[in-house]
């Protein structure tokens, strides 16, 4: 039996998000770094969330493109 996770278990702390942003503590710097690196994220008010998954991902080679949404003009 699978013990059940908690979503704050999916995301980094804000302490690793510091220490993954190479000790940067304005949440501006640390989304460019965020960015810089392709390590998606989302910044919701005073936190950035980041999913611990996308984080072994990047460190696996994977790289993301983010996603704009539907592109109409190409559904036929």
């Amino acid at each position: 039996m699978t013990a059940a996770r908690s979503i704050d278990d999916e995301f980094l702390r804000p302490a690793e998000v510091k220490e993954l942003t190479d000790g940067a503590t304005d949440l501006d710097e640390q989304e460019r770094i965020l960015k810089r690196d392709g390590i998606p994220h989302r910044r919701r008010d005073k936190r950035i969330l980041v999913s611990r998954f996308h984080v072994r991902e990047w460190l696996a080679g994977k790289v993301f493109t983010p996603s704009r949404g539907i592109r109409w003009d190409l559904v036929k």
